[in-house]
């Protein structure tokens, strides 16, 4: 079969080893490039990897070989919809794009051809209504219940009556996703929010921290990506900030966020919707199927790193998605409505994870015709500098659901309105 060594600024795909043999297709919308390449890669290898597990251990999915048609973006939200335009055409099951910037433009085009999107873990938080947005996923865990989470953990710590809450955002849809869940559960909690916008890529942040030094709130949140997240934990590490106190999503917690700082990133908090580490036995299989026979999509030095493992548990659960559709439709070679299909069906439970060689690693969920953003549980992780590792300090919890769940409704409805879609019955 093929290498996988994959070429930036081109599209490229994964060869079957028959004709004979139809592809289960799945688009790849990397970015291997530009100012966030250093976060894309180790996603877009171990999203890759993942399908090529699939194809060498167990001779493809029901008998049909898994393609990667991987297209460059360079977190660019154009590029992103020529990506989209290019290859929805090869038989695109699912798309996964890395971006919400980019998932934003695609709703609406995806959604009237009839192929879905797994913006897991980003996106518009509102399509976990599933009555409104039937082609649009983002199980497990959406960005109001991170912002959710990240309350409730500073909670547990004491009340928030009276404090300050400051939220450090990427400047663009995707920063700003928190700012109404956050606002809202400011007026239930007690606590005042300080909104500090970070304009793109954020390599300059001197005036912000010196407002977070000046007004000296009691917490930070922070929704970065890429050099953003670099910069923002060095220059709390100048201003003394207490890391305890710092809190990034999901996207803001990697081992490229906080190894530059050092010593100084000791204690440093992100959010999380797996696990860290490469502990676990699906990625001894990646060594002895992908990596050691030459056909890993980058070095195969990135495993067990955190946006590795995000990159592959992305796959596993597409992987998952669709073996569901096959069992619903009675047929190995679906189309991306019956994929549409398997998505709303899934179901991972501790079972299944520990048959995939992936116990633990991240929370039981289901999804639903009504429900497609699953339970809305997260972790907390922490940074060990001294032993340059995460550490899961918590359970999965759930978030605050009467807030997130209102809002939900609010903004799918609203979308609704806005264009014209009766939203479907789910009974």
């Amino acid at each position: 079969m093929k290498s996988r060594k994959l070429a930036a600024l081109a599209v490229v795909a994964t060869l079957a080893s028959s004709s004979a043999i139809a592809d289960l297709v799945f688009p790849s919308l990397s970015y291997r490039t530009g100012p966030y390449a250093a976060n894309g890669i180790p996603f877009a290898d171990g999203y890759a990897d993942y399908f090529t597990l699939i194809n060498q251990r167990d001779g493809g999915l029901g008998g049909e070989n898994l393609k990667l048609l991987e297209c460059e973006t360079g977190y660019n939200t154009q590029k992103g919809v020529e990506c989209y335009e290019s290859t929805k055409g090869e038989g695109a099951l699912v798309y996964q794009p890395l971006s919400t910037g980019i998932t934003y433009q695609l709703i609406p085009k995806a959604s009237a051809d009839g192929i879905p999107i797994h913006s897991m873990g980003y996106g518009r938080t509102s399509a976990a209504n599933g009555k409104v947005f039937e082609h649009v996923f983002n199980y497990p865990v959406n960005y109001w219940n991170g912002a959710s989470v990240a309350i409730n953990h500073f909670l547990d710590q004491g009340s928030l009556d009276g404090k300050t809450v400051a939220l450090v955002y990427h400047n663009s849809a995707y920063g700003k996703e928190p700012i109404r869940t956050l606002q809202e559960l400011s007026k239930k909690h007690g606590f005042s929010l300080t909104e500090i916008p970070v304009d793109h890529p954020g390599q300059e942040q001197k005036s912000q921290w010196l407002q977070i030094r000046r007004e000296r709130p009691d917490y930070v949140i922070m929704y970065g990506w890429g050099v953003m997240n670099q910069v923002a934990i060095q220059e709390a590490a100048n201003i003394r900030f207490n890391m305890e106190n710092f809190m990034g999503i999901w996207w803001s917690g990697s081992e490229n966020d906080v190894i530059p700082a050092g010593a100084k990133a000791n204690g440093y908090k992100a959010l999380t919707f797996h696990n860290t580490g490469a502990g676990y036995p699906v990625f001894a299989d990646i060594q002895e199927y992908v990596v050691d026979k030459g056909m890993a999509a980058g070095a195969g030095d990135q495993i067990g790193t955190v946006l590795y493992n995000r990159g592959m548990y992305a796959a596993m659960l597409a992987v998952e998605a669709a073996r569901t559709a096959q069992e619903i439709h009675g047929t190995m070679a679906i189309n991306a409505s019956q994929m549409r299909d398997g998505m709303e069906a899934l179901e991972i439970t501790e079972e299944k994870m520990a048959a995939l060689g992936l116990a633990g690693f991240g929370p039981s969920f289901s999804v639903s015709c009504e429900n497609h953003g699953g339970p809305g549980n997260a972790a907390v992780q922490q940074w060990d500098a001294a032993a340059k590792k995460w550490n899961l300090i918590t359970e999965f919890t759930p978030s605050d659901m009467d807030v997130i769940g209102a809002l939900i409704e609010e903004d799918s409805a609203a979308y609704a309105a806005e264009n014209s879609i009766t939203p479907r019955s789910c009974s």
